[in-house]
């Protein structure tokens, strides 16, 4: 698996050197960060653009890129033992996905589960998470109404983001919580929302029709921590 982008890089090189197989570089880089990349023993690839482009598929690499170990799911049973969980529905765009998951992990979402998706850019997500990725657990299940019934028997109350919802700052939440959040296009459907246990929703200042589901994801994670 490559990763790109300065922060991810960084962020790896810190946290989870073990990871790291190979090194690409597509720039200078100061003796001091040079230095501590030596240390770790593993081949240094000086690259040209062009190469670094095709690595990154197009991505906004910076000059920074790394082949690392692949990612690794946690099983959908392990996910069991978090109280607060995260549940994505359908949400596709990789880019959203990071930026859920660094917003999460920053306010104290245990785990995250992405249902309705058979697979998501991963390097992508790495870039746009700026690593958070690597410490969140994550696991894939597609058939959101079996997370649903499988959560609600461990004990789990289910909370559905829809704008027909109480109001955020007005809820007091269970210990043992999931909120699962649609796709910025669709939201949840019909079929989900009369499976969850409660709707809620961000209540706008000024009359507008939505959120980023980034944004909402980190607005109400923000709320439901308290």
């Amino acid at each position: 698996m490559v990763v790109f982008g300065k922060q991810t890089f960084l962020y790896i090189l810190e946290k989870h050197p073990y990871m790291i197989k190979e090194i690409y570089l597509s720039k200078e880089i100061d003796k001091k960060l040079f230095l501590k990349i030596s240390k770790l023993n593993k081949k240094i690839i000086k690259l040209d653009n062009k190469k670094a482009q095709a690595l990154a598929h197009g991505g906004n690499h910076q000059g920074f890129l790394l082949k690392i170990e692949e990612f690794n799911y946690i099983k959908f049973n392990d996910i069991k033992h978090y109280s607060f969980i995260l549940v994505l529905v359908g949400v596709t765009d990789s880019a959203n996905i990071g930026s859920i998951i660094r917003s999460a992990y920053s306010l104290g979402v245990e785990a995250i589960i992405i249902s309705g998706v058979g697979s998501i850019n991963l390097s992508t997500v790495a870039r746009t998470s700026t690593g958070a990725l690597f410490d969140m657990p994550i696991s894939l299940k597609k058939d959101t109404l079996s997370i649903i019934n499988e959560l609600k028997q461990s004990g789990f109350c289910i909370y559905g983001a829809d704008m027909s919802g109480k109001d955020v700052r007005e809820m007091k939440f269970n210990h043992k919580k999931a909120l699962l959040l649609g796709s910025e296009g669709e939201g949840l459907s019909g079929k989900i929302l009369k499976n969850v246990d409660t709707r809620v929703s961000i209540k706008m200042q000024r009359e507008f029709d939505s959120l980023n589901v980034a944004v909402s994801a980190a607005l109400l994670c923000d709320r439901m921590r308290l």
